[in-house]
């Protein structure tokens, strides 16, 4: 029988046989002296399923986060394109908006242009008859010459000249008579002059038209 006095001492470095002998698990799966693979030991069975559920868990919650992290990216891709889309509908609206502006300023400024052309005619025509007549002199002279060269300047231009042929879209006929000496619809004689700027014709040319003959 043992007694207190024949245990070994706390510190002493012996086991306590009260306390069992300390047992170590041999993990190898080859055997260090036969060289053959070892059977695990139930111990070493349970240790080695709880280590594949451990790492069958773990490797399951990186999946589910990095399944996470691909749907999130796709969702901020989405978004990110979207964006752009926007952005460049944006983009576009404003180009359409500013040649749609610049061209409502064009289109404003030839109807201002071609609405005072049209309120001077009258004048350019007693102008001109001034001008057949020798009445145009001095300082009248200036300033027709002036207000000729401004309607210019913004394009405004006189036509009309005898001897061109005879063309219904410009001109428009007066007098009518017949020549052998004209093989087309000719202007025999201007009338009134015309007038017209780059996209319209503001007054046709007054004509005396001669056909041929025949």
């Amino acid at each position: 029988m043992t007694s207190e006095n024949d245990r070994p001492e706390a510190g002493s470095g012996q086991p306590d046989p009260a306390e069992g002998t300390p047992r170590f698990t041999d993990k190898r799966r080859i055997d260090p002296e036969t060289g053959e693979v070892r059977q695990p030991t139930p111990e070493e069975q349970v240790l080695a399923d709880a280590e594949s559920i451990a790492q069958g868990a773990e490797e399951e919650v990186v999946l589910e986060g990095l399944i996470e992290s691909q749907k999130l990216a796709a969702e901020r891709l989405e978004e990110l394109q979207r964006a752009q889309a926007a952005h460049y509908n944006l983009e576009q609206q404003y180009s359409a908006y500013v040649k749609r502006s610049k061209a409502e300023v064009l289109a404003a400024h030839d109807r201002g242009v071609a609405s005072l052309a049209e309120a001077l005619i009258p004048v350019l025509d007693d102008i001109e008859l001034a001008r057949q007549h020798g009445d145009l002199s001095g300082p009248f002279l200036s300033i027709a010459e002036k207000l000729t060269t401004t309607l210019q300047r913004f394009g405004v231009e006189q036509y009309g000249q005898a001897g061109e042929a005879f063309d219904p879209a410009v001109h428009e006929a007066l007098m009518h008579s017949h020549s052998a000496e004209v093989t087309e619809p000719t202007v025999q004689m201007v009338l009134q002059h015309g007038y017209r700027t780059a996209d319209r014709i503001l007054r046709a040319a007054r004509v005396a038209v001669v056909d041929p003959e025949g």
